[in-house]
């Protein structure tokens, strides 16, 4: 299992966001929207082994499962109007409960530590001063962190650096997340590089 938590800092938590200005209306929602289609789209298919956990505003948790999704299609809008579907249901889960919008959608109210709380496996904070990718051996279970236009607020960087087992950069270069995340399957699916 693949997972990747993207932190949307100034996502929207209210379904009241305008479908045609993701980028600007929506809190910049576009950044997560290709983050999903990175995480979830091969030119064929879905990757059915990867999670995706969307941290919105820390308030409200979006959870796409490739292996239960429906409905989706790579396009910013149609994974934007979905996950709107998903805040609009976040009345349904109680507590940290999981309510489901549509097949491999789920929603919550958790923010960013209860979703780590939560989360089973190894996890590895992406992160431009991080050790190089290509240097660190592929994680059994990986858990991705990532955050989105935004550094990680101080309160996230203590977090990550309590609970995080590895700290890794994808390149020399500083890449837009959704790229980032390509970077991380195509060391997953070489076997760090070094399988193709």
């Amino acid at each position: 299992m693949r997972q990747f938590v993207v932190l949307g800092h100034d996502a929207p938590t209210d379904p009241d966001f305008p479908l045609d200005d993701l980028a600007g209306a929506a809190g910049r929602l576009d950044v997560l929207c290709r983050c999903v289609s990175a995480a979830l789209f091969l030119s064929h298919g879905i990757r059915e082994d990867v999670q995706v956990f969307l941290v919105l505003s820390d308030e409200v948790t979006v959870r796409v499962d490739g292996a239960a999704l429906r409905y989706m299609s790579p396009d910013e809008r149609n994974v934007a109007s979905l996950l709107r579907q998903a805040i609009e249901a976040k009345d349904q889960a109680i507590g940290h409960r999981e309510a489901e919008s549509t097949p491999g959608i789920h929603v919550s109210k958790r923010g960013f530590e209860a979703v780590l709380d939560a989360i089973d496996g190894t996890v590895v904070e992406l992160h431009e001063d991080g050790t190089p990718l290509a240097d660190v051996e592929p994680p059994e279970n990986p858990v991705f962190v990532l955050s989105d236009h935004h550094d990680f607020t101080e309160r996230e960087a203590e977090l990550l650096a309590e609970r995080s087992d590895r700290r890794v950069r994808v390149g020399p270069e500083i890449l837009h997340a959704d790229h980032t995340v390509t970077v991380v399957h195509n060391y997953l699916d070489t076997d760090g590089f070094t399988d193709y």
